[in-house]
């Protein structure tokens, strides 16, 4: 069951019927629990325990947390009972999170350690039958960041629930579980205590988020990616002016691809009054690698700066030690994305572009020339190229994260011809395009996106809900038959 899809719908219309059916709050909430595995098993059967053990165990330590401490003692013994509390909190913060880094770790870099153990009875790739290419839980990277968000906020001193049920339906919600957006409890179970009745504005905006994701995912990302897998999966022929259109191609397709998603999952919840945070924002159209991880994949960034980076020191400790808080945070990120070098090498440089920003920040503060550049239009362009530039080169390592690949790609950037035959078997046979029709189109892509990011964020204009759900059903049926032959996993899922 994948979204979106036929079965996706008629399951997801079941659970939405029945979920404003019932009136108690508790008996929706069970609803969702039974919903969510469900869903899960659809797609991973042997991993529902797991997840279930995960969520027992998650739900402890949080009940831990929110121990009191045992202030039965003298007066002249107080000061040490407080500090003893405080130290048995962290003590049980830092088992929980290692914990759920350490279930983390070990199923994304199983293979790896496998190859160590066994080298030669396993194949660097595996498989897509084998079962090395399943070891993975799907949703588990998602899931465990919601739970050290959850442990860290309870530290801090948020409540804990004491209801596993209510734990157990926020973490293993269908809309969210797979790919996200990374979702804060509590926010999470707010909505479900407030709201009443079914709000119209929210199936309208609903099913429009659904036909939105369904025409970036089916009808524009898979085709895109199409010309990827093509020219990237043949790289020994390809040439540079072939390898350029595919990484300007993937950039694109991992936005639609990924982006379309949360758009589902979105539309998915507020069918049923839950709203998820906001994970795109139009992040091709900055002028800054800050800029961009503050609207690309917002709810990973947000992560990241509340979890990792603030808790490092952020930018309180002077430029050098910010320097170091920002290699360190990206790093993290790449390693937490794969077990290959690539990953590691897109974190660095994306750590580095920060770096290198908040460099430029400073010296702009105090040197005016260097401001006024900035802040004119040229200036507003150049950012925007430079950055751009940047984000779709460093996409090359994303999607050939291993060393023979990028290295190989890398060699071939500049000044490589292609095959003979690479432009016959890929555009003309497979394509039917040639690669100057395919940088059109590609581009004519860009000019919608852009063409939207001025109506909604500079004219603030939206459709209204008439012109919404007239236009949904066409999106879904367009996305049906215009869908290629074989629809394509989401990219987020190996993440």
């Amino acid at each position: 069951m994948t979204l979106p899809s036929i079965l996706y719908g008629l399951f997801l219309l079941s659970v939405v019927g029945l979920y404003w059916a019932l009136e108690r709050r508790s008996l929706r909430i069970w609803l969702l629990l039974i919903a969510s595995i469900v869903f899960y098993t659809s797609l991973q059967v042997h991993y529902v325990p797991l997840m279930l053990v995960l969520v027992g165990l998650n739900f402890w330590f949080g009940q831990v947390l929110m121990m009191p401490a045992d202030w039965r003692v003298p007066d002249e013994q107080w000061q040490m009972a407080e500090q003893q509390w405080y130290r048995r909190r962290r003590y049980w913060l830092t088992l929980g999170i290692v914990l759920n880094v350490f279930l983390l770790l070990g199923f994304k870099y199983v293979e790896t350690w496998l190859l160590w153990v066994i080298p030669d009875g396993l194949e660097q790739t595996p498989a897509p039958d084998s079962w090395l290419a399943i070891a993975f839980p799907l949703g588990l990277s998602f899931f465990t960041f919601e739970c050290i968000a959850y442990l860290v906020d309870v530290y801090r001193g948020a409540p804990a629930t004491n209801s596993l049920t209510e734990f157990a339906a926020y973490k293993l919600y269908f809309p969210k579980l797979i790919s996200g957006p990374i979702t804060r409890f509590h926010s999470f179970t707010n909505q479900l205590t407030n709201q009443s009745s079914l709000n119209w504005n929210w199936v309208v905006e609903g099913l429009w988020l659904i036909g939105i994701g369904a025409i970036k995912k089916i009808l524009i990302a898979d085709h895109i990616g199409t010309l990827v897998n093509l020219s990237l999966d043949n790289l020994e022929r390809a040439g540079s002016w072939d390898l350029w259109l595919a990484i300007f191609a993937y950039g694109l397709q991992l936005y639609l691809d990924f982006s379309g998603y949360v758009d589902v999952a979105r539309g998915s919840a507020l069918l049923m009054g839950i709203h998820l945070p906001q994970n795109f924002n139009f992040p091709y159209f900055t002028t800054s690698i800050a800029d961009f991880w503050r609207r690309w994949h917002i709810t990973l960034g947000d992560w990241l700066r509340n979890y990792l980076y603030f808790p490092l020191g952020g930018s309180r400790r002077g430029l050098p030690r910010t320097a170091i808080n920002l290699m360190i945070v990206m790093l993290i990120a790449g390693v937490w994305h794969g077990n290959t070098w690539g990953f590691v090498i897109w974190g660095g440089i994306h750590g580095l572009a920060l770096v290198i920003h908040r460099i430029n920040h400073v010296i702009a503060q105090g040197w005016q020339p260097l401001h006024n550049f900035w802040t004119k239009p040229w200036g507003i362009v150049i950012a925007w190229a430079l950055t751009q530039v940047f984000v779709f080169f460093s996409w090359l390592f994303f999607r050939l994260p291993e060393p023979r690949q990028f290295s190989l790609a890398l060699q071939k950037l500049w000044g490589a011809n292609s095959d003979l035959q690479f432009s016959q078997k890929v555009y003309a046979e497979s394509l039917g395009l040639t690669a100057s029709q395919l940088w059109t189109l590609l581009w004519a892509l860009v000019g919608i996106m852009g063409l939207a990011y001025f109506v909604q964020r500079e004219l603030k204009l939206q459709l209204n809900w008439p012109v919404k759900l007239l236009l949904v059903p066409l999106f879904l049926f367009v996305a049906w038959q215009l869908a290629p032959s074989e629809t394509l996993s989401y990219i987020y899922f190996d993440f």
